[in-house]
Parts: structure tokens; C-alpha cells; sequence
């Protein structure tokens, strides 16, 4: 996929601050540590971004998003003992809003750091993943982010 260097620092980067300062604390802790971590691996990005929701092309309102990275990944952090079904919608959800083709949704809350590629299947980089007009949710090993099983 286009976007997998990009994504596998990303998570590099969230394993070395999860490797650092383990569970436990919260969310803006990890965003903060986070960004000084971007900083070293020279990722370009914007904290808190704010962006507008559309629908039937009628602004709607905003939200805002932990990070936007180098322009295409957005990437929503947890700190929370177990994720759920309502966060990986929300991560999806966001990279629709956004017209993003992938996002990252980070949980550091748990003894292990967890993550989750998530997908835009709208998004012309995605067709590939789209069958059945149903949505996929592709999510690979926690444990080491170069392997996709």
C-alpha cells in the first residue's frame, strides 16, 4: 500500500513513547511525548487540527483530530484498557470526513501499545480493499508493526 512507510515510523514512534512511558497516563500525555517523537524521526505534521465535516456539501460543524501526518495519514490516539467498536468507527468515520486514504487509531492505555490501520474505502488510493460495498477494516500485529498478520 502507497501509505506503509509512512504508517510503520508513525507506529515507531508510538511504540518508543509507549516503551518509555508505558500505561497509564493520560491521552495529551501521549500526544505530547508523541510529538517530540515525530519531531526527532523528521515527520512533518499538525497537532489538534481542526477540520470541517460536511454533509450534502453543507458545513456542518468541526472536529479535530490528534494528528494529520505529512498530508495524508490522520491518526487518532486512546489511552484506554480496551478499545472498541465505537473508536475504530470513529477513526473510519474520520478519514471519510477528512477524504483521507488511511488513519491510524493508537490505544497506549493497555500493557501493550494496540493500533489499527483503518481505511477509507471511498477513496480512490482504497478500491483495491472494497468488495461488496462492504467496509473492511484491516488491522495488523501490535507487536511489530513490519508484519501484516
Amino acid at each position: 500500500m502507497k501509505h506503509e512507510e509512512l504508517t510503520h515510523k508513525i507506529i515507531g514512534c508510538a511504540m518508543r513513547v509507549h516503551g518509555t512511558l508505558g500505561n497509564g497516563f493520560q491521552e495529551v500525555i501521549y500526544q505530547r511525548a508523541l510529538a517530540i517523537e515525530f519531531e526527532k524521526q523528521g515527520l512533518r505534521f499538525q497537532r489538534e487540527m481542526e477540520m470541517n465535516i460536511y454533509y450534502d456539501d453543507i458545513n456542518i460543524g468541526t472536529r479535530r483530530v490528534d494528528f494529520f501526518v505529512e498530508d495524508c495519514v490522520m491518526v487518532e490516539l486512546k489511552a484506554l484498557i480496551n478499545l472498541e467498536e465505537v473508536h475504530l468507527a470513529q477513526a473510519m468515520n474520520y478519514c471519510q470526513a477528512y477524504n483521507l486514504p488511511i488513519g491510524l487509531l493508537i490505544n497506549f492505555g493497555s500493557k501493550s501499545l494496540e493500533f489499527k490501520r483503518v481505511y477509507n474505502l471511498n477513496h480512490p488510493e482504497n478500491k483495491e480493499y472494497k468488495t461488496n460495498n462492504t467496509r473492511i477494516l484491516k488491522s495488523f500485529n501490535p507487536t511489530n508493526p513490519n508484519s501484516d498478520k
